[in-house]
């Protein structure tokens, strides 16, 4: 299927239908529930972290994703459309996922639910269920990035963390763990910055140059993270749309800063 990494609405429109196609919601209930794309199969962040503390973000265990994979049908031919409501923390949380089970057949709705419905195209309030299938899933840890993997970095002048928490989180100001403040040299950019806010919080046009001047480029390997890794979903997924060597952080700082050995800056 010839969809590009990011599509507006009035591209994915004419290919709902195809039997490749599977669009997964990962809006709140309730907007699911008022309205979704048709066909749309609705996916909750839970289904998407481990949910045990203190880094409750982290990937799943590997049957859970099977699980939810054999729940969506997935098959190798499958391309998975992905959209939230709210500017793509949990939509680009869903790509990163896709990429650490080997799935690259996918793209993301700019925009989500809010573009789709500016656009006056039609919405289903049916729940919809794809056809189950088993799915046995391998693992690749290639975009994932751990404590280990960070401190080895941190020296490095080609090596970037972008943290996209707030910035009273970042300043050490307002703290969520046991230790407050951001890993030592992060580069700090909120994941709502990426955000077009006058046009349904699509991804900003300008976001390479806009990270550029931050220091965050294509020449550097890059590991972007928050609190939980939802938020940097979205930061993940700009990464990849402008062609970065970019990991996420799943522990995020809900791990670092509750780990007692990591060094921190306020």
């Amino acid at each position: 299927m010839d969809l590009a990494l990011v599509i507006e609405p009035e591209q994915l429109q004419p290919r709902l239908g195809d039997e490749h196609l599977l669009l997964v919601d990962l809006c709140s209930e309730s907007s699911y529930r008022a309205g979704h794309l048709p066909g749309a199969v609705h996916v909750t962040p839970r289904e998407l972290i481990c949910g045990i503390p203190p880094a409750a973000g982290k990937l799943p265990a590997e049957g859970q994703l099977e699980a939810l994979f054999s729940r969506l049908g997935l098959t190798p031919d499958t391309h998975v459309v992905v959209y939230d409501d709210e500017g793509g923390g949990w939509a680009g949380r869903m790509i990163w996922t896709l990429d650490v089970i080997g799935h690259t057949r996918y793209s993301y709705l700019n925009g989500g639910i809010l573009a789709w419905r500016a656009a006056g195209l039609p919405l289903d309030t049916r729940p919809r269920a794809a056809p189950a299938r088993q799915v046995s899933l391998h693992i690749d840890t290639a975009p994932v990035a751990d404590i280990d993997y960070i401190m080895a970095n941190l020296q490095d002048p080609a090596f970037a963390i972008w943290d996209a928490r707030g910035g009273d989180e970042y300043r050490g100001e307002k703290v969520l763990a046991l230790k407050g403040g951001h890993i030592p040299g992060a580069v700090h950019c909120e994941w709502t910055e990426l955000m077009d806010h006058q046009r349904q919080l699509r991804i900003r046009a300008d976001a390479k140059a806009y990270l550029a001047a931050r220091g965050l480029t294509g020449d550097k390997r890059i590991v972007t993270h928050c609190q939980t890794h939802h938020r940097s979903g979205l930061t993940y997924l700009v990464g990849k749309t402008l062609g970065f060597d970019i990991r996420a952080y799943d522990g995020s700082w809900a791990e670092w800063g509750n780990h007692p050995d990591t060094p921190v800056e306020t």
